[in-house]
């Protein structure tokens, strides 16, 4: 006798991510609910480094508001995230409420750790990308990289790249520039 389960899995949404109460950091992407691990040290240096250049930067040319994880990215009812920095333009700023960023900050930095490579790579960056971030920095701790990408009509194109040394600059962050070296840990 074969017995017929129901192999459909209902999709999770905002209401269930938003009463998680467990003391555990999740992020909701498409539907499921996804643990997050606490950072490592490295990644810890390299996100806190990077924050201050920028933080520096915005807040002395009055650009708007940088956040540091854990802060929720409200992109739609099945996809809320916690990108490790984030930046809401002046601009972009109504969307910003109290516990939340409803829709799509203006840059996103995820710092790539070995259990996120493929949600920051791929999974991530497509829903940045299909909600209208405009620039995706991608910094590789154990590779020594920095990837930044620009959103042109809805598609990521590579902007900027670096390998151990050099300098990072910024479209949306219209003179911004740091040295890799200064935002990536001796390992």
């Amino acid at each position: 006798m074969f017995e017929l389960t129901n192999t459909y899995k209902k999709k999770k949404t905002y209401s269930d991510y938003a009463a998680k109460d467990d003391g555990y950091r999740y992020e909701l992407i498409n539907g499921e609910l996804i643990m997050v691990p606490g950072p490592s040290k490295f990644h810890q240096k390299s996100g806190g480094d990077l924050y201050v250049s920028l933080y520096l930067f915005i807040t002395g040319n009055n650009l708007g508001e940088i956040y540091y994880a854990p802060y929720d990215v409200i992109l739609d009812e099945n996809n809320t995230v916690q990108p490790d920095i984030l930046f809401i333009s002046n601009e972009n700023s109504l969307n910003n409420q109290d516990k939340a960023l409803y829709g799509a900050p203006d840059l996103v930095v995820e710092i790539i750790s070995p259990s996120s490579v493929i949600y920051d790579r791929n999974i991530k960056k497509e829903l940045y990308e299909k909600y209208g971030v405009k620039e995706y920095w991608l910094v590789d701790i154990e590779n020594k990289t920095v990837e930044i990408f620009e959103n042109i009509e809805g598609k990521f194109s590579l902007f900027s790249y670096a390998v151990e040394k050099g300098k990072l600059t910024s479209k949306v962050l219209n003179g911004f520039e740091v040295e890799i070296k200064d935002i990536l840990p001796n390992l």
